[in-house]
């Protein structure tokens, strides 16, 4: 048979690890080694994980790095190593079902505008994990950070206009999605710049598709295909230090982007939300008896201090 006639895949894979050895395997075998490019890069993990996708897949483009330099910059490394026009960015907690390259592929050829096309996100046991997001002005991070947006599914007239709560039913633009799963056209994700390597963790893809739509592009919401995502497999490992890292990513987005009056709104929407927060946690504490429940709350208590010490972080600045 003459193989160089055959159509060679549209679609790669990337996909960023850390310390999720298990999740990573499961991901994989559900690629299976005909998917065409799969890039994994392994942020320095210590539990294994680069030798057992060596050892079990050894069809996988491993890149183990040294040091962790975080989600954006392993990712913006990955894309680099691609030849695909297209680019499946995964989470290593996620599942492929049968077709799914092909199926968002297709759905990029079919809208040439489309910079990422955002597939439908399912919880282990299946049930809808909403995906898609407004930008965080002042008035959605209210609405996101307190209890006002989840109040929002119980109104029929706001639940299919507020995306936290709509029901993911249909394709359509939306500002943002997920990035848990994100099938990217790579000469736009190239043409931007890709992922803004200063945000480390959380916001690297709200900042990706801001600067996407601002250069003409559009985010789709593609339900195509539906990929499981666990979620929070590497954060969960040190979820304070994570919840921590939010609030300073939501301040760079907020620098690099909103006018100095949104900043300062924002500002102030986070110290109540997060002084909300500690006086919660403290009286949680003085109720606590078991040892390892004090030490997580200990934890939450020093991590909303660290947010509400962090000024610096909404100043206004360059760069």
């Amino acid at each position: 048979m003459d193989i160089t006639n055959q159509t060679q895949p549209t679609m790669a894979v990337a996909i960023v690890n850390y310390n999720t050895r298990e999740h990573l395997r499961a991901c994989l075998e559900t690629i299976g080694p005909g998917a065409g490019e799969v890039v994994v890069v392994d942020n320095a993990s210590s539990d294994g994980s680069a030798e057992m996708v060596r050892e079990r897949f050894p069809w996988v483009d491993l890149r183990a790095n040294s040091t962790n330099p975080g989600y954006g910059a392993a990712l913006n490394q990955a894309v680099a190593s691609c030849a695909a026009p297209y680019v499946l960015l995964l989470n290593s907690d996620t599942l492929l079902a049968p077709g799914a390259l092909a199926r968002l592929s297709g759905y990029l050829d079919a809208h040439s505008r489309a910079a990422v096309a955002g597939p439908r996100l399912a919880n282990l046991d299946g049930t809808l994990q909403p995906s898609c997001y407004h930008f965080p002005t002042p008035l959605q991070l209210l609405l996101e950070e307190s209890t006002l947006g989840r109040r929002a599914r119980h109104i029929p007239l706001l639940r299919e206009r507020y995306l936290r709560t709509w029901s993911h039913r249909a394709a359509r633009p939306v500002p943002w999605v997920l990035g848990a799963a994100l099938a990217i056209r790579r000469a736009a994700f190239e043409a931007v710049g890709g992922f803004d390597e200063g945000y480390v963790m959380y916001f690297e893809e709200v900042d990706l598709c801001y600067r996407l739509a601002a250069a003409g592009w559009q985010v789709h919401f593609a339900p195509v295909t539906t990929v499981v995502h666990a979620g929070g497999a590497s954060t969960a490992q040190v979820r304070a230090a994570m919840a921590e890292r939010f609030f300073v990513s939501l301040a760079r987005f907020y620098r690099r982007h909103y006018s100095p009056r949104r900043l300062a709104a924002a500002r102030a929407i986070v110290t109540g939300v997060v002084a909300a927060r500690l006086a919660r946690d403290a009286l949680r504490l003085r109720g606590a008896r078991e040892a390892a429940s004090r030490a997580r709350i200990a934890e939450n208590i020093a991590a909303w201090r660290r947010v509400l010490r962090g000024r610096s972080d909404w100043q206004v600045r360059h760069g």
